[in-house]
């Protein structure tokens, strides 16, 4: 997105390298571009607002930025086809940089971070599977517990916090894996997933129970000792009760968001960080 009323022109080479040194964007060793994590912290408040903007609230947001009557905005929105995400690009930039560029440079900055697609929003502590490797793993390790995660989801960022935690519950002898909630349509269709985060027990290559929502180590170290067999009660119940039993889990549980929708309203390429029920 470029500026509606800017004169200012911006080496696209300088406006990346710029983009590298904030820390919006990180390269890998093959050369891949991806916006980092903390940017998409700041990107996902901004989608909150603006991400399903019409052109209408679009129009008026960049006319007051750029102190420019609408009529010439609007005019400008149609010819270089500017849409809502273009808006959070620019918003998210100017709230992540310090310090901030000019409007122009901000805009050419913009108009380069708004092409580039998230990382993986699967912790690095995790195997990270696809569609294509899901079934692979769970032939090689039937009893598994797979967690999905989805990018710019408050609940799956508060749950990266107790990981550690979570893998040290896990029983002996059960494979962890992740998965990009995003990127599985497959697997999701398969299972029934809709909401990230969410944690699916299988045992014997099968599924046991899911949950669905940032949980305590203390509540999924239940979940999982039932689920592979210590208790014979239901898995979900469990849970439950031990959220009723335990001060620090009921805490926990019942400041938890429930989770974020990666179902079919959402874009599954990644962009659309759609919230769900409790978010």
């Amino acid at each position: 997105m470029g500026a509606p009323n800017a004169n200012v022109d911006v080496d696209p080479e300088a406006a990346l390298d710029r983009l590298v040194e904030e820390g919006v964007v990180e390269e890998a060793d093959d050369g891949t571009l991806t916006t980092t994590e903390a940017y998409e912290q700041t990107r996902v408040v901004y989608h909150d607002t603006y991400g399903t903007a019409d052109e209408q609230t679009v129009v008026r947001a960049l006319s007051e930025m750029f102190d420019v009557d609408r009529e010439t905005v609007a005019a400008y929105v149609d010819e270089h086809d500017v849409g809502p995400e273009d808006l959070v690009a620019y918003l998210s930039l100017q709230s992540f940089l310090d310090p901030v560029p000019n409007r122009g440079t901000l805009a050419a900055m913009a108009a380069i971070a708004v092409e580039i697609d998230p990382g993986s929003p699967v912790p690095g502590q995790l195997d990270e599977l696809d569609d294509e490797s899901y079934e692979a793993f769970l032939s090689e390790h039937p009893d598994a517990v797979l967690m999905i995660w989805k990018t710019g989801c408050h609940p799956c960022d508060a749950m990266k916090a107790d990981l550690d935690a979570i893998i040290e519950r896990v029983p002996d002898g059960v494979a962890v894996a992740g998965l990009d909630g995003e990127s599985v349509p497959s697997f999701r269709l398969a299972y029934g997933v809709d909401s990230a985060p969410a944690v699916l027990a299988f045992r014997e290559g099968e599924l046991v129970e899911s949950l669905t929502g940032q949980r305590s180590p203390v509540a999924l170290e239940r979940f999982f000792s039932v689920a592979y067999g210590v208790d014979d009660v239901d898995p979900v119940s469990a849970v439950e009760d031990e959220l009723d039993l335990d001060g620090d889990a009921l805490a926990l549980g019942a400041d938890a968001d429930a989770g974020d929708d990666v179902g079919d309203g959402d874009d599954v390429n990644g962009r659309d960080g759609g919230d769900a029920g409790g978010e």
